[in-house]
């Protein structure tokens, strides 16, 4: 991917009420080879298990056959003719839209029976070119599909949406006819003017509220609406650690000094080197936020300074834990947690120089070398939180 742009994806599904299992079905993949991100978002007829399954097995197919750079028409023709068909109603059992974005941006959107996919620029709409591939084989002969392909710009936005949405409110109240797909798009457009850099999951999260207090809280379908933001990615610097020679703690300053995003210090001897050098003063604080760890400091330009190995190590713990229903608290671990997952790429720059202090036989075993938790660290934020992590050691 162009490192002009990050893309951010974000998603809320609301099931039918009564249904613990939602039939719509999202799954995104990225291609880390190919510098490629697929997102397809499927809604099976129904809803439950069954309406579940259905759009499980098309989600799976539509971004394993994009996967292969299959060519749009085949695409389409592949999974219409092996989805199962009604036998009533002769239509499929579930619709798809699906958004393949490669390395360069080139975006293309293929959508079967979902309502169409409203794309932004900025804080307006953007017009894409949509065109008709009417299916020429099988049981689905003269099935009409439509796809766009353009070359996506920072701050453009996709977002993707099931019927939930647009039919939200049919047959009383103020939506007799459904909320609609003009509605939506207002909605949307409205959102953005509100905050220019609204989330990916916060924009959906607004479309599927208004969608479910539309239906009055009472879901007579599934609602899910998947958001595709392309912005600029959110870098974030973690030094800790002396350099080994001392002769690089000038280099060390400079990588500080000219970092183009947020900053965090995690040592007391890396806060005086780059104090020293850079000329900015160390504000200690009696902020006992967290009681296994020291308070943390306050430099100009840096975003957070904390103690480093003890830190660092419960940093380590957290992350390997964490999951959706993890609470942060304000210590010191919790703040570089949270700063942590805002971000995108993250650079770790840390000093392999040995601190005496660690060399004690009293400390306890689990205060690993700072490496060590630093490479643990790293792994965790690549494989679990999918980060863009740069480690150097100097």
């Amino acid at each position: 991917m162009d490192n002009s742009f990050y893309i951010e994806v974000g998603v809320l599904q609301k099931s039918h009420t009564g249904e613990r299992i939602c039939g719509d079905i999202f799954l995104s993949r990225k291609i880390k080879e190919e510098n490629r991100t697929i997102v397809v978002l499927s809604d099976g007829m129904g809803h439950g298990v069954k309406a579940n399954l259905l759009a499980t097995l098309t989600a799976t197919m539509a971004i394993n056959f994009t996967a292969e750079h299959k060519d749009v028409h085949k695409i389409a023709e592949i999974i219409m003719n092996t989805l199962p068909v009604c036998s009533e109603r002769k239509i499929s059992y579930a619709t798809f839209t699906i958004v393949d974005i490669e390395e360069n941006g080139q975006t293309t959107i293929i959508n079967y029976d979902n309502p169409e996919s409203i794309v932004l620029r900025g804080e307006e709409e953007f017009k894409t070119q949509w065109h008709t591939i009417t299916l020429e084989t099988g049981s689905n002969k003269g099935k009409e599909i439509q796809a766009c392909t353009f070359k996506a710009q920072k701050e453009d936005r996709i977002v993707l949406l099931t019927d939930g949405v647009t039919q939200s409110g049919l047959g009383k109240g103020k939506y007799l006819l459904g909320f609609g797909w003009d509605n939506t798009r207002e909605l949307i457009l409205s959102q953005v003017k509100a905050n220019k850099v609204i989330s990916a999951t916060k924009l959906a999260s607004a479309i599927v509220n208004k969608a479910h207090s539309n239906d009055e809280y009472y879901s007579k379908d599934d609602i899910s609406t998947a958001v595709v933001y392309f912005r600029e990615p959110r870098k974030l610097l973690l030094c800790s650690g002396p350099p080994f020679d001392k002769q690089k703690d000038e280099y060390l300053a400079e990588i500080v000094k000219n970092f183009n995003g947020k900053k965090i210090i995690a040592g007391g001897t890396t806060a005086d080197i780059i104090s020293l050098k850079l000329d900015i003063p160390i504000e200690d604080t009696l902020e006992f936020d967290d009681p296994d760890l020291p308070p943390i400091s306050h430099m100009q330009g840096i975003e957070l300074v904390t103690e480093g190995i003890l830190t660092l190590s419960k940093v380590s713990g957290i992350l390997e834990n964490y999951n959706e229903r993890t609470e942060l608290g304000k210590g010191p671990a919790d703040n570089i947690i949270k700063l942590l997952l805002e971000s995108d790429e993250i650079f770790l720059c840390i000093g392999t120089a040995v601190n005496i202090a660690h060399q004690d036989p009293n400390l306890p075993v689990e205060l690993e070398i700072r490496r060590s938790v630093a490479k643990k660290i790293a792994n965790l934020l690549e494989e679990k939180f999918l980060k863009e992590v740069n480690l150097e050691f100097i």
